[in-house]
């Protein structure tokens, strides 16, 4: 089943459910799959990859907006926002824990025969593309930096 039919079924049970949280998050997420497809380029199926990147991109964008309301102590605004996070990732792979991605990390640095913090850019292609999904670009970046370190 897609992403769109499956929240579209979400969204059906949300409303019978009374649930404002989930249908303001799955009305967002269908928001974003219609500009996704209708955007220059896009096609009339997303791939999963498509879907994925753009669930990331939701989840990062409510990540930020939560770490900034925190800092301007708006709990009421950041609370919302954690919300809507946990229902997006509901839609995501399992995160990797930080002992999980350190060692996938190692497996790629050695796959790829990296030795130097000269050899970053070539363990991020190769890491981003694998982990794509399971963890946060800034999560493996800076786990990369201190291996290679």
């Amino acid at each position: 089943m897609s992403l769109e039919s499956r929240v579209m079924e979400e969204i059906k049970t949300a409303m019978k459910a009374k649930d404002e949280v989930g249908l303001r998050t799955l009305r967002a997420i269908k928001a974003a799959i219609l500009i996704e497809k209708t955007a220059e380029g896009g096609g009339e199926v997303l791939t999963e990859a498509d879907e994925l990147k753009m669930l990331n991109k939701m989840a990062k964008q409510r990540r930020d907006s939560i770490e900034i309301f925190v800092s301007q102590n708006r709990e009421d605004l950041a609370s919302k926002e954690r919300e809507e996070l946990a229902i997006i990732e509901t839609y995501l792979p399992k995160q990797l824990t930080n002992d999980e991605l350190v060692e996938a990390l190692k497996q790629i640095i050695a796959q790829v025969g990296a030795n130097s913090a000269a050899d970053m850019g070539k363990v991020m292609g190769v890491a981003s593309k694998q982990l794509a999904g399971q963890a946060d670009g800034k999560a493996i970046s800076t786990a990369v930096k201190t291996l290679l370190a």
